[in-house]
């Protein structure tokens, strides 16, 4: 699952994570309009957009709520259709080992049918002007691919000045996501889209790059792709995590700055909740504490354990909050602490000053005092 967030530093302008309007977020029954085969192992779903049109920013995601073997299952996919090009909602979807969600929609959905999704959300995002002028170098890996999709189909068309250099690392030439699209949008836009593609293993014929991407590959593309310096050059990131990690690490052999540096996280499978519960246990700061939560018009108190976060413990007394990958990433349960302490297992979803308004994660959060009162929505 891919959980998308344009994570922003303090020099970014501020981007609403939460609806506009109050009540918490909104939910639609789609209408799947089209399944497409992008790969063996991933499919793009299209869905209607409804009568009073959904808005969205390209590189947010949706989140698919289904019921699967008879408990509903939420996952989060992001977007890579374009609020400017595509009259439709569209998320690609590449199948997990093991995975509920993924694999049900592979084996099980056909147009016609309809799926409930939670409005579309996340920071991976950008503002489009036709002003603007930037190069825009993203690094994705397999299905990392969908919110950069997003994204250069809204560059090329709202930006006639910037252009977007994609470096994508596959397993192999049948795994490339949208490889005939790119094709052709590279076609389309020549000089404005540059596609470097990057296989860990390589057919005989094959002319691009192979292997692990390492400083010496990545000096090499660099020479390739143009160099526009440091203040009109932002780069992207999204795939798995050691892919980001390995990336990163050769950004910082170069001296890009990190404020120029953003990054979705991609997650594969559901989180050990076992483990993770475990080494909750082991820190003494953590005990049953008392939570007070406002949401939707309603206040609710809840009696958190230690070996359990806030949003896991409102979900089993049936209070239904908001949610979607519950691993400290999509921030679709974000809410502000208005009085109390709490402990984050993960802070990465949020920004330094969302952290310094008081902003938390329910998914991930611990009551360390016993006065804490979060206010959702």
């Amino acid at each position: 699952m891919a959980f998308g967030f344009f994570k922003k530093s303090d020099k970014t302008e501020k981007k609403e994570q939460t609806p506009a309007s109050s009540g918490g977020p909104h939910y639609y029954d789609l209408n799947v309009k089209q399944v497409i085969h992008e790969t063996k192992e991933a499919i793009t779903i299209v869905f209607e957009q409804p009568a009073q049109k959904i808005q969205y920013k390209a590189g947010q995601f949706l989140t698919l709520i289904i019921p699967v073997q008879g408990k509903e299952v939420r996952r989060a996919y992001s977007l890579c259709s374009s609020p400017f090009v595509d009259q439709d909602l569209a998320v690609t979807v590449k199948r997990v080992e093991n995975g509920l969600m993924s694999n049900w929609l592979a084996d099980n959905l056909k147009p016609g049918l309809k799926i409930k999704v939670m409005e579309p959300m996340g920071q991976f995002t950008t503002e489009f002007s036709k002003s603007k002028k930037r190069h825009l170098i993203m690094f994705a890996g397999g299905s990392g691919i969908t919110p950069m999709m997003s994204i250069i189909k809204s560059i090329l068309t709202q930006e006639p000045d910037s252009i977007v250099s994609l470096i994508y690392c596959n397993r192999d030439i049948d795994s490339i996501i949208f490889k005939d699209a790119l094709e052709k949008m590279s076609t389309q836009d020549e000089g404005r889209l540059h596609v470097i593609h990057i296989l860990d293993t390589a057919p005989m014929n094959w002319q691009g790059y192979s292997g692990l991407l390492n400083h010496e590959m990545l000096t090499k593309l660099f020479e390739r792709i143009p160099d526009w310096g440091i203040a009109d050059t932002t780069y992207l990131m999204c795939g798995p995590e050691g892919m980001m990690k390995n990336v990163e690490s050769l950004l910082a052999m170069r001296q890009i700055p990190s404020t120029k540096i953003f990054k979705e996280s991609f997650v594969q499978g559901t989180i050990d909740k076992k483990d993770k519960a475990e080494a909750v246990a082991e820190s003494t700061e953590l005990k049953e504490r008392e939570v007070t939560i406002r949401y939707d018009g309603q206040e609710y108190k809840v009696v958190v354990p230690p070996n359990k976060a806030i949003l896991e413990t409102a979900l089993d007394q049936g209070i239904d909050l908001p949610y979607s990958c519950q691993s400290g990433l999509c921030t679709a349960c974000r809410g502000k602490a208005l009085s109390g302490k709490v402990k984050l297992d993960e802070e990465e979803g949020l920004s330094a000053s969302e952290r310094a308004e008081g902003y938390v994660l329910t998914c991930v959060g611990h009551p360390l005092t016993d006065d804490v009162v979060i206010e959702i929505g």
